[in-house]
């Protein structure tokens, strides 16, 4: 053949096809071929169909039967006959080609029929789709017929497969931030949906804290009760929680800015200060003081004393007053002011101003002040309701040993103390219709907890608070905190697993038993002795308050024992298990920190093969996650601890929790305050047992080693929390 025939067949072969599906109700009706009404290759059509006519008479081949329409039989046709010899096969593949990139380009459109009903597939599928012209072409390779389906039909999905484009692919253009309304800027406030560090993460907010952005999400926390309701009390615990759970919070006390300015006190120095504003030295004896109360207030500076050398007795609080209530009320404007500052300006999510804020005057002052320098912030009244006489004359006991009464006599005190709450109590207005009207959200909290009221609670902040206020109480009790007996992975330093306890282990889980069961004893002889031997009006000397709960209460305490779901932690609780006087409960959520991909590596290892990830660790524990499917890190072990804590909280049972090193260290840091840059690496070896004792004024705090040699427990009087020298310890 000629380069002009050749170029004769690819031209007509280059035609695309109309395809009309003949309107009829039959299942088996046919597709019928109609010819274009005007081709340019339109004069050589009529030579191609001659010269099909002549070849056709010389072989007449075996069609595919999936080839039902004429076209296909035209067309493959004219190929085979066209180019019958070997000589020719690279001719027929170019011609085979073009009608299969015409087919592609030109697929047939299904038609849909007057009823809604399309042409049954199985019946007649779409013949020039390019699988079934693939198909022909590897018959008419064969030179024989292409076997049938079961059915008697063959037919693929025209998007079963595709040909590779020759073309480049198009290149990937990032997005661009913009308005997708207009290119004016974005007015409207951010949404102020749900933050939680190490649990949610965003662009605004890496960390998963209360970006500085959202000041709505900001919470500004008013205290409003009458003296000795406990509002110190419950300020510090709600600090303690939200701080623990990585909310950058601080309390403001009025009271303690009011004696500097009455020249009782003097403020804190900044080189001393904390990030709590206490003195470093002075938190380091509370807590070895057995006492820890939280942390102390936040003074950024010295206010000017005044030349007024006021007396602070119950004349001082007299609404009658003017001069008083002028100073009380510039000190409480001035306080608020330090906590917006703290808010707005130095990254903080959460201020409590601690004060009685009795009276609807006060707070209007507060709402006002507040709304002036920032509209969007939110404001939550927390009321503290005390009608319990035997809780509330605990509450005023406890006042005796604050600053105002430092070193006089307790009889006296108690006396003036009275005196400064009935002044209180002359002008006190408590939350209600003032507060609804102006659609303000409060909490009242009546009798630390046993009755909560909340109204028009917003956000994802007051919902937890009001949470987590629900599960107070003051019952005595004691949580014991200590890590599983020695396992076999520990033996070896060895992250994680699931490993049972060597020999060494068991004979811990013994010497516990024995120690803690002594203990329970002794703290009830000593309890029972206290609660006989405390009067009151107090006695001087006598520094023991009463707890409101009755005699009877101490003999019906359980003793709750709380495990992991890992066999080492279950195996250190096997004698308390033996024994029926103890409740034994395993809790997936004390389970050990998952090290993901690193499970059952030790740390030279992890240095070794992994040098990036071992340096990122040590960059930054706390926010570290491990690599891998499950892996965590301590944001989310606190995330998952959460309802531990507020279960903790809730019961008046004493509770043993025999845990792992990162959840140990979680819950020493929740329990002592500790900030976020120690809670990864606090010092939790194996064989330390702590012992905490909730109170009224904050914790009692103790310690005990484990002496291998005796199988018993020695106190350290003298421990302070430190960091972790050895890893595999």
């Amino acid at each position: 053949m000629t380069a002009p025939e050749r170029q004769d067949v690819v031209c007509a072969l280059r035609r695309p096809p109309r395809r009309t599906l003949t309107a009829s109700a039959s299942r088996h009706q046919a597709y019928s071929y109609s010819p274009p009404a005007a081709d340019p290759c339109a004069p050589l059509q009529h030579s191609l169909d001659l010269w099909l006519r002549l070849f056709a008479q010389i072989s007449k081949p075996s069609m595919p039967r999936h080839l039902t329409s004429a076209h296909d039989h035209a067309t493959l046709l004219a190929i085979k006959d066209t180019f019958p010899t070997p000589q020719h096969q690279s001719l027929r593949k170019l011609a085979m080609s073009h009608l299969m990139a015409a087919s592609i380009s030109n697929p047939p459109s299904p038609t849909i029929a007057a009823n809604g009903v399309g042409h049954d597939v199985d019946a007649h599928p779409p013949t020039l789709s390019p699988p079934a012209l693939t198909h022909a072409l590897r018959a008419l390779e064969k030179s024989g017929p292409t076997l049938p389906a079961a059915n008697g039909l063959q037919y693929d999905s025209p998007y079963s497969r595709s040909l590779s484009s020759t073309a480049p692919a198009s290149p990937r253009i990032p997005p661009v931030r913009q308005n997708s309304g207009s290119q004016t800027p974005r007015v409207r406030p951010h949404a102020t949906t749900l933050n939680i560090p190490g649990m949610t993460r965003s662009r605004a907010s890496p960390d998963g804290r209360i970006p500085d952005r959202d000041v709505a999400a900001k919470l500004v926390i008013i205290m409003v009760g009458l003296p000795a309701r406990g509002k110190s009390y419950i300020t510090k615990k709600i600090q303690r929680y939200l701080s623990w759970q990585q909310h950058n919070t601080k309390i403001f006390n009025v009271g303690h800015r009011r004696r500097m300015v009455a020249g009782m006190t003097s403020a804190i120095p900044k080189s001393t200060a904390t990030r709590d504003g206490t003195d470093v030295a002075s938190q380091a004896a509370t807590i070895l003081s057995k006492g820890t109360a939280g942390p102390d207030i936040v003074v950024h500076e010295e206010p000017t004393k005044l030349d007024l050398k006021m007396d602070q007795s119950a004349t001082f609080f007299d609404p009658k007053n003017e001069t008083a209530a002028k100073l009380r009320e510039q000190v409480a404007m001035d306080t608020l002011d330090e906590l917006l500052d703290y808010l707005l300006q130095q990254g903080g999510a959460v201020g409590i101003l601690d004060a009685t804020n009795s009276t609807v005057h006060r707070r209007k002052l507060l709402v006002e002040r507040i709304r002036a320098r920032e509209p969007k912030l939110g404001i939550l009244f927390i009321e503290s309701i005390c009608h319990d006489q035997n809780l509330l004359e605990a509450n005023m006991r406890l006042k005796l040993f604050g600053p105002d009464y430092k070193d006089q006599d307790p009889t006296k005190a108690l006396e003036d103390f009275k005196k400064r709450v009935k002044a209180y109590e002359s002008a006190y207005e408590p939350l209600g219709q003032w507060e609804e009207d102006n659609d303000l959200q409060y909490i009242q909290m009546i009798d630390v907890g046993r009755k909560i009221i909340q109204h028009r609670l917003r956000g994802f902040l007051s919902g937890g608070i009001v949470s987590y206020l629900t599960t107070f109480n003051l019952s005595p009790r004691q949580i014991w905190i200590t890590r599983h007996g020695q396992s076999v992975d520990n033996k070896f330093h060895k992250l994680g697993g699931n490993s049972e306890l060597t020999e060494r282990g068991h004979y811990y889980g013994q010497a516990l038993y024995n120690f803690i069961t002594y203990k329970r004893k002794e703290w009830l002889v000593e309890q029972k002795a206290k609660i006989a031997s405390s009067t009151f009006p107090p006695k001087p000397g006598d520094n023991t308050p009463p707890y409101p709960e009755l005699n009877q209460e101490l003999d019906d305490k359980n003793f709750c024992v709380w495990t992991s779901m890992l066999k080492r932690s279950i195996e250190t609780a096997e004698y308390f298990e033996a024994d029926d006087d103890y409740d034994v409960k395993a809790w997936e959520m004390l389970n050990e920190l998952n090290a993901g991909d690193f499970e059952g590596m030790t740390y030279d290892e992890i240095a070794e093969k992994y040098p990036e990830e071992f340096e990122k660790r040590a960059k930054d524990k706390l926010q570290y996650i491990y690599p891998g499917v499950g892996g965590e890190g301590y944001l989310q072990v606190i995330s998952r601890l959460r309802d531990m804590v507020r279960e903790i909280e809730r019961i008046t049972d004493h509770v043993l929790i025999i845990a792992h090193r990162s959840v140990c260290r979680v819950l020493m840091a929740y329990f002592m305050d500790l900030t976020r840059n120690d809670i990864a690496d606090l010092d939790v070896p194996l064989g330390m047992l702590y012992a905490i004792e909730p109170k009224p004024y904050g914790i009692v705090f103790h310690a005990y080693r484990y002496n291998e040699t005796t199988g018993w427990f020695d106190e350290l009087p003298d421990y302070k929390p430190s960091k972790m020298v050895d890893p595999n310890s």
